[in-house]
């Protein structure tokens, strides 16, 4: 075979790829951030308020003792559901925030939420069971069922359920390839909660129908006007997903945990074992200071900032003439109609970011439903940058 045959060969072959490729969309908000980064890197002065991510710094005592701990031992592999010191440390966590008894045993440490998001899909999914969400959620939520060879079920929600699942939504949509429902509360990307009653009644239609609930309690610790129960104190046949990143400001530690129910503990731990062996050994020894009254005290001080921050632009949007019917109650987003100004969210982001310097996040990347009329604002940002990304907007809509 001579050269040019080969060549000929080679440009016509196609190597082959993974066909859960085809369900899992790119994260269009990181197109968003690379660009502003580029534009930084260039001199441009960008306001970001695209980045889901605390603008504090990881409170003090969590850092004193990653680095304690990495002077005095070496870092080293540590069992795949979590060191015995951590586990124990949020099972305490419970007991004292929510005045539950929840075993160590049946809480998993992972890498993020997001590894317990993939643990969680890994032990539930068969090749085609589907898992019940809203639209709009979280978008890995659904590349997580994807990349396990499931099927995300969509289901439209919008402000007369608080963008939330309801009883009555989940017995509609359920079919017999369901296996499971996911809900978020406090919600990515809209800041509303599920009423305790609504939540409760999801629970029973779940276990009625001999499925599993998933509830994310990511952004608990961040609700501004009300303290909320975890789905736990339901019982015991449920998933809770948690993680460090965002109340307790360590996004970057790359930690999280799941309580699980008991029976898919060893799964759980076996997936775990094969699929990444432990999380980060240096990150587990610094997240037991998360629990210290000092670091508490120091997280609910963010808090009371975002909740000004939230305050502050949630009322300056709304008078730029942004629709946002349900008042974000926790996490660090706003989600805003944008359809007075375009009806393609991201096109309008990309203008935003090109031509104002302001960089927010499109509908696009949280599911289908009204997508495009949509954009996602993350908050925690000092007053003054939020004032001038606002005032950019201003300019930039001719106001």
């Amino acid at each position: 075979m001579n050269m040019e045959h080969a060549k000929a060969l080679g440009n016509e072959s196609k190597l082959k790829k993974a066909s859960r490729l085809g369900h899992i969309e790119p994260f269009y908000v990181m197109g968003i951030i690379t660009r502003a980064m580029e534009l930084q890197a260039a001199g441009v002065d960008i306001v970001n308020l695209a980045v889901g991510e605390p603008d504090f710094a990881t409170p003090q005592l969590i850092v004193d003792e990653a680095v304690r701990s990495l002077r005095a031992d070496s870092m080293r592999y540590l069992p795949s559901l979590g060191s015995d010191e951590l586990r124990s440390a949020i099972s305490q966590w419970y007991r004292d925030r929510y005045g539950l008894d929840i075993s160590k045993k049946r809480i998993a440490v992972t890498t993020g939420s997001s590894g317990a998001l993939l643990l969680t899909m890994g032990v539930l999914l068969s090749p085609g069971d589907e898992i019940l969400m809203p639209d709009p959620s979280y978008p890995c939520n659904r590349h997580f069922v994807s990349a396990m060879e499931g099927r995300s079920t969509l289901i439209p929600v919008g402000p007369d359920t608080d963008y939330q699942l309801t009883a009555e939504l989940v017995e509609r949509y359920w079919t017999e390839r369901t296996v499971g429902v996911m809900v978020a509360s406090p919600s990515n990307p809209t800041g509303t909660l599920i009423k305790k009653d609504v939540l409760r009644d999801i629970h029973r239609v779940v276990q009625a129908n001999q499925g599993v609930l998933i509830v994310d309690e990511i952004y608990h610790g961040l609700t501004y006007g009300e303290e909320i129960s975890s789905a736990l104190e339901f019982g015991d046949d449920l998933f809770v997903i948690n993680s460090f990143s965002k109340y307790f400001a360590m996004t970057g530690w790359r930690l999280g945990w799941a309580v699980l129910p008991e029976e898919y503990v060893d799964d759980f731990e076996k997936l775990a074992q094969n699929l990444y062996i432990s999380s980060p050994d240096v990150a587990q020894r610094a997240a037991v200071a998360a629990f210290h009254p000092e670091t508490i005290k120091a997280c609910e001080e963010y808090r009371s900032r975002y909740q000004e921050q939230r305050d502050f632009l949630l009322a300056e949007l709304k008078d730029i003439g942004f629709t946002i019917p349900i008042d974000p109650m926790g996490a660090i987003y706003i989600y805003a109609d944008c359809s007075k100004f375009t009806k393609d969210s991201f096109g309008f982001c990309q203008d935003l970011l090109e031509n104002a310097g302001v960089a927010v996040a499109p509908g696009l990347d949280f599911g289908v439903n009204r997508a495009s009329e949509h954009i996602r604002f993350s908050y925690p940002k000092p007053i003054a940058v939020l004032a001038e990304g606002v005032r950019r907007i201003k300019v930039h809509l001719g106001g």
